[in-house]
């Protein structure tokens, strides 16, 4: 069933940290396995924010000692192959035991930089960007925000994910949104499914792109991404998405400064809409957008084949 959200606030920075964590823990029942956000905050000069992980959650149960000697290794090898390749890391801290956010400096190939950065069993990049911040793992909205202090964190825009379990493992690589590796800032969430999953992850694999999972949500995200490096805008990859991806799904993408919504031709998949000068709203259910709206106000549903954007 799963549930998604997204916020933008137009023109300025609010609280979105707190404001996305209401709407999702309003979507608990939609999904309560894991909680993932995907959160822009303020670009500053030329750096990057990495966010990485070196084991999952649960491996802790099997072997505490034997799991934080392989993570400190796995954070030794990061540290030496950004330094290898040209990077300068300006901070390096733990957000968990086993996930860990770096902000660095850099100006070579990002593909180059993520490939070798990954190349080794355990070490999963979960996003880099100017803005983009991306964190998930296992538990509900509340859980998570507070495992990696989200409730006080400001920016522009956000989307997150309440997921529940039914083709895949519990665990945070199949956890949602997904970043469309190797595209700074760009990332996706979705509730359905896509039938011709397969026959786009083979195209895209062809032209050169990797994934993470086998979720067809990460292949919105990287089809998405291909479409904007090939020269699209963020509106025509995603019209141009409803017409190629086949199934019944509702999904949310960020980029750098854009938040955009599609539904499929059937609209089988809900999705409610509050939209004001200052601020838009969107969920799976109206209850999210009021966990943040008490007050009355006016939501909408979008029709069949709707493709919206909205301008940070």
């Amino acid at each position: 069933m799963c549930g998604i959200a997204g916020l933008i606030h137009r023109g300025r920075s609010g609280g979105i940290g707190s404001q996305l964590v209401s709407m999702l823990q309003a979507l608990k029942h939609r999904g309560p396995d894991s909680t993932g956000f995907a959160l822009y905050g303020q670009p500053k000069d030329d750096l990057m924010v990495m966010r990485v992980k070196f084991a999952e959650q649960e491996d802790f149960k099997k072997s505490r000692i034997a799991i934080r000697e392989k993570i400190i290794d796995h954070k030794r090898t990061v540290d030496d192959r950004l330094e290898a390749l040209g990077a300068k890391v300006h901070s390096d801290v733990a957000a968990t035991d086993y996930a860990y956010r770096y902000l660095f400096s850099f100006k070579g190939d990002l593909q180059k930089l993520a490939d070798y950065v990954e190349d080794v069993e355990g070490i999963e990049i979960l996003s880099i960007g100017r803005g983009l911040e991306l964190i998930k793992d296992l538990g509900d909205a509340e859980q998570v925000a507070g495992l990696y202090d989200l409730g006080s964190f400001n920016g522009t825009h956000a989307i997150g994910h309440t997921r529940m379990a039914t083709e895949s493992d519990v665990d945070i690589r199949s956890a949602h949104p997904y970043w469309a590796y190797p595209f700074q800032d760009i990332s996706v969430v979705h509730n359905g499914q896509l039938t011709n999953y397969w026959t786009f992850r083979r195209q895209l694999e062809k032209r050169g792109h990797r994934f993470v999972s086998n979720c067809d949500s990460e292949v919105i995200a990287v089809y998405l991404a291909d479409q904007l490096d090939r020269g699209s805008n963020l509106e025509e990859a995603m019209r141009r998405s409803v017409s190629e991806l086949d199934g019944v799904f509702t999904y949310l993408v960020a980029t750098g400064n854009q938040l955009g919504m599609a539904k499929d031709t059937m609209a089988a998949k809900p999705m409610v809409l509050y939209e004001s000068d200052e601020f838009i709203a969107l969920a799976s259910e109206e209850v999210a957008i009021r966990s943040i709206f008490p007050q009355e106000i006016d939501t909408s549903d979008p029709y069949d084949s709707e493709v919206r954007v909205w301008q940070a």
